[in-house]
């Protein structure tokens, strides 16, 4: 059993065809984490849901830092409980195989680098489940300079913790003084399970008020088009509402080609819309129209 193989990440992520970090992550580029940063989480959720991936969303958490969206790349980790002949070998194999030196949970950290989120199944354990407190915390932000931790498992030094800043955020179940203790690290960048949700490595990380979404790395381009699109059809859509020009449900059905083209001058127009230009509407026009000519639809509410 190896921690972190080159070869077994590559394995499970065959989906992403484009860069990858030298752990073997796919490396999803620093552009759409930036997209991806500014819209909502379930925005980016829409896509991913019509893609058959109803996994990817686990919202019972606690966070250390409630105004701070959490964007980069997953670093994962699966702990369970001690059983002394595996917790010796796994120990012995890291330290003398893979020259890892200190605890288990140290082992994960010392993985990241800049724009990384440890994500760790700790089986929910809270008493001696304490995956980071502050000099753990502490190092991660020093790492990563924009990521921080999703801990399905409990947290320690918790006054500490919210003392970090510029961008550091902590998703974590409970909070307990007592250190790590009676776990064992079985896997390290392979597949993780937080609640009910999946996350692989490599995968973004998507943290907001809402909760946590994981989004696969071959699909991230496809959430942050989506994504986008969504928040300036609804930027679009509330000044609309306001303005008394279209009803609600007008606006939660699918839009006459009359409306697409109201909304796509308004693209070309509002200052509002200028970072979002990138965006073609075209299909989404010429879908509006063959909708037109195929006679009166029932009803139906766009995801």
């Amino acid at each position: 059993m190896k921690f972190g193989a080159y070869e077994d990440i590559v394995q499970i992520t065959k989906k992403w065809t484009g860069e990858r970090l030298p752990d073997g992550r796919p490396k999803v580029s620093d552009d759409l984490l930036r997209r991806l940063r500014n819209i909502t989480l379930e925005e980016a959720w829409g896509p991913l849901w019509t893609e058959g991936y109803h996994y990817q969303f686990e919202g019972e958490f606690r966070t250390t830092h409630k105004d701070t969206v959490l964007i980069g790349r997953a670093v994962t980790g699966v702990m369970v409980p001690k059983r002394p002949d595996l917790d010796s070998i796994l120990i012995e194999y890291g330290e003398k195989e893979e020259g890892r030196r200190g605890t288990m949970n140290q082992w994960v950290i010392d993985q990241l680098i800049e724009d990384d989120v440890v994500v760790i199944d700790l089986f929910d354990k809270i008493y001696q489940g304490t995956f980071v407190g502050g000099n753990l915390s502490t190092a991660i932000h020093a790492r990563t300079k924009r990521g921080g931790a999703v801990i399905w498992g409990g947290v320690r030094d918790l006054e500490q913790i919210i003392k970090i800043r510029d961008g550091h955020q902590t998703y974590y179940r409970g909070v307990d003084p007592t250190g790590i203790g009676d776990v064992t690290l079985v896997n390290l960048n392979g597949p993780c399970r937080i609640g009910k949700a999946i996350c692989l490595p490599g995968d973004v990380v998507l943290g907001t008020v809402s909760g946590v979404l994981f989004i696969p790395p071959h699909l991230a381009e496809k959430c942050a088009v989506g994504a986008e699109k969504a928040h300036l059809r609804d930027m679009f859509a509330f000044g609309r509402l306001a303005e008394k020009v279209y009803t609600t449900a007008q606006v939660d059905t699918y839009w006459t080609s009359a409306m697409m083209e109201d909304f796509i001058s308004w693209c070309d127009a509002d200052p509002r819309a200028e970072s979002y230009r990138h965006l073609n509407w075209d299909d989404e026009l010429a879908e509006a129209r063959d909708r037109e000519k195929s006679g009166p639809q029932p009803a139906q509410i766009r995801l």
